[in-house]
């Protein structure tokens, strides 16, 4: 690809964004109407993420093509555009009028016949998990309010998945579904046939359970339903208490902004915000990107598109009023490529936060290149992947960034579709461009070859060194087909979840088998947190993809702290089964313990579901400690800071360490620190090591149970009075922020 080709063909898109909208619009009006143009221009039948112009089209084939077998291929599409569009009552009838031709022509389709049995399963679900929605809805095992009360779905689903078994008694699939079928209806395991009962689905896999979280999100009115997107937990009207931003990843779905109103509830400021016209964005990622004070968004788009993701990403600078102003094209981060992955970062320790963004390439046809986007420390930026050696091509799902070799600079770990992952070292500067070296072999990243969703670095075994965790996203046959062999103990080919120990000597070792991870999740959206204030890092994956049969629950694994975690879904009620992607784990109602935010939604209109807020009870008596950092000469945002906490539990010394980042590459949670301290009752000391100088800060003989904010340079530590927030308010809609209720 011809370097001058690029550039002058990112010179000429910036320039038709520019003009194409009218010189009188401002940049707001602008975008809009350019995702609004975007979404007409890929309203085509070639692409399968638009099923309304699919469904025009095998709609007309299905009765007036020639060819009798080309229409009943036509109308099995036909079938399944209806469930794409959430038509499910219409979908069966389509299904049965090609069995019925099928019957007399003596034929037998076992695809339309699991076709029919999905969509009777999708119609109890809109009955009951949509329509009537409530906290228990899906939650596996499903039991409580979550039973279905109309059992007419779930109940012929049934019928068809038993004729599939009978058919082919290792159709694990059919067997994995006709499980989840009775359980919607309260007869799980008692009414399943003996032959075919997946038995313990609702018991944990390990011998550890923590107390039930609770869906608090129906009573506040955050339960929006719609398809896949992005979530960011965090403080942006600067009032201490966390909002949420929402994003949905489909051009005619819309941003939200739920704004903490510090009294026990949220109210929706999407509209008097502007967030609200904001169309398109599977992941949101923020940052103070300009330094001044306020927390911006960066909105990334177009992933799992192919040539239909040219879609431009989005910066949305923070007004400080509550509103937010489009500033992608003029802060130089305007590009078209299809992604979800990107990281903030001082890639070359000079104050200003950079910018890195995976791109994805799925054909040779394409050349969709990973971006460095360094900051210019005036509000803009300018591309040097080339010139820094990380202009990575991959089928990227997945970005994070950290110190893993604590020589003061950021290093990048990039988890891919084309079955490997890739560790960029960080060796310094070169022409004032931050240059990259790709160690992922001599690393030891490159022991599987597997297809990978989300990553990250943290430090899960507090040794001061970060690990590695990738989540595989290789199933064998389908999802369901992996996750019944699994449960019965059945091998399969399905992908792993990977966590990499670091041996503090620029190598890692695959230590998941040992940890308890070496199990099949097919995690997409995916964050890290502290649940229960142990001072250890716990986990939870949003499972799923496109495919309706992809029934999985989500999962959340404990960690021990001794190496080694604990699958806790079930105990947890937290193994939602609609898709789950972008996850935020951040306490919320400042109670002191971790709650966790899921985007919950499929890739189609007739997939879209309740966003779920896991309000966490408390777990036990542990403290916990809460910081905010504001850099100074260090990026604003404080983001890659490290915290040394060192306290005694029980006589027994302890050491903890920390960076202030927004979690995993799927979802964003608050950048202030949350961290637990087990039984301690006094914190020894925090050691603040500043990302661009290196500099040590320290705090000393702090007590637990508070919110205190520390600025770079500063010997005061300012006690935050932050109020405990209980949830208790019943809303079937979310109050409307006014211009009255927009003021900070």
């Amino acid at each position: 690809m011809n370097l001058k080709y690029c550039t002058y063909t990112c010179m000429c898109l910036a320039l038709y964004f520019c003009q194409a909208c009218g010189l009188s619009s401002n940049s707001n009006d602008k975008m809009v109407k350019y995702l609004a143009d975007t979404y007409d221009k890929f309203y085509v039948k070639e692409n399968t993420f638009c099923p309304e112009a699919e469904f025009v089209f095998f709609d007309s084939l299905s009765t007036k093509h020639p060819d009798a077998n080309m229409r009943m291929r036509a109308s099995f599409f036909k079938a399944n555009g209806f469930l794409k569009l959430g038509q499910e009552q219409e979908a069966t009838l389509a299904f049965e009028k090609i069995l019925q031709v099928a019957k007399a022509e003596h034929r037998h389709f076992t695809d339309v016949l699991k076709g029919y049995a999905i969509a009777y399963l999708r119609m109890g679900e809109r009955q009951n998990c949509i329509s009537n929605h409530s906290s228990e809805s899906c939650i596996m095992p499903i039991k409580d309010a979550g039973v279905h009360q109309n059992k007419t779905g779930s109940s012929k689903a049934i019928e068809i998945y038993q004729q599939l078994l009978k058919e082919d008694n290792k159709d694990y699939e059919s067997r994995w579904l006709l499980n989840i079928a009775y359980m919607t209806l309260g007869e799980y395991p008692s009414k399943v046939p003996p032959q075919w009962l997946i038995p313990n689905l609702d018991k944990d896999n390990s011998e550890y359970a923590i107390k039930p979280f609770t869906d608090i999100a129906p009573n506040l009115g955050l339960n929006k339903r719609n398809m896949a997107g992005g979530v960011i937990m965090d403080d942006f009207n600067n009032d201490g208490y966390l909002d949420i931003i929402t994003s949905d990843w489909g051009l005619k779905g819309a941003m939200h902004y739920f704004r903490n109103d510090t009294k026990g509830s949220f109210t929706d400021c999407s509209v008097i915000s502007d967030l609200g016209r904001f169309k398109g964005g599977l992941n949101m990622i923020q940052a103070d990107y300009n330094n001044d004070g306020f927390l911006d968004i960066l909105v990334l788009r177009g992933a799992w598109m192919g040539k239909f993701g040219k879609q431009a990403n989005s910066l949305l600078r923070n007004n400080g009023d509550n509103t937010f102003t489009d500033v992608t094209v003029e802060s130089g981060l305007f590009s078209e490529h299809p992604t979800q992955a990107g990281v903030w970062r001082d890639f070359n320790n000079d104050g200003w936060l950079d910018l890195f963004i995976g791109n994805e390439n799925s054909g040779f046809d394409e050349y969709n290149p990973c971006e460095l986007f360094l900051s210019k420390k005036d509000g803009t930026f300018i591309e040097v992947a080339s010139s820094a050696n990380c202009q990575i091509i991959d089928f990227v799902k997945g970005v994070n960034a950290a110190d893993y070799d604590n020589d003061g600079l950021q290093d990048i770990v990039i988890s891919g579709l084309q079955g490997k992952r890739t560790l960029l070292r960080n060796t310094g500067l070169k022409n004032n461009i931050p240059q990259f070296e790709d160690v992922t072999e001599r690393a030891g990243l490159g022991d599987v070859r597997v297809s990978t969703f989300p990553t990250w670095f943290w430090d899960y075994d507090n040794d001061g060194w970060q690990d590695i965790f990738v989540c595989g996203y290789e199933f064998d046959k389908s999802i369901a087909f992996s996750a019944g062999t699994e449960a019965l103990g059945i091998p399969n080919k399905a992908s792993k979840m990977y966590l990499y120990h670091n041996n503090h000597d620029g190598t890692f070792k695959n230590v998941s088998e040992e940890a308890g991870l070496n199990k099949s999740v097919f995690a997409m959206g995916a964050n890290f947190g502290d649940i229960d204030n142990d001072g250890y890092l716990d986990m939870y994956l949003g499972t799923g993809n496109p495919d309706y049969k992809s029934l999985v629950p989500n999962r959340l694994f404990r960690n021990m702290g001794n190496g080694k975690f604990a699958d806790v879904t079930v105990s947890g009620r937290v193994g939602n089964l609609q898709k789950g992607h972008g996850v935020a784990i951040t306490d919320l109602d400042n109670d002191g313990d971790n709650d966790i935010f899921i985007e919950v939604g499929g890739a189609y209109i007739g997939d879209s579901y309740n966003n779920s807020l896991y309000l966490n009870p408390g777990q036990n008596d542990n403290r916990w400690i809460n910081i905010q950092l504001e850099g100074t000469e260090t990026n604003r945002s404080a983001i890659g800071t490290r915290l040394k906490i060192t306290f005694r539990e029980k006589g027994v010394k302890r050491v903890l360490y920390r960076d202030v980042n927004s979690g995993g590459s799927f979802g964003a949670s608050a950048l202030r620190r949350e961290i637990g301290i087990g039984q301690s009752n006094l914190i020894d000391e925090i050691e603040i090591t500043w990302a661009k100088t290196g500099k040590k800060q320290v705090l000393r003989n702090l007590k637990p149970n508070q919110f205190i904010k520390v600025k770079e340079g500063s010997n005061v530590i300012t006690k935050v009075n932050l109020k405990k927030t209980p949830f208790t308010n019943q809303y079937t809609d979310i109050p409307i922020c006014d211009s009255k209720t927009m003021s900070l």
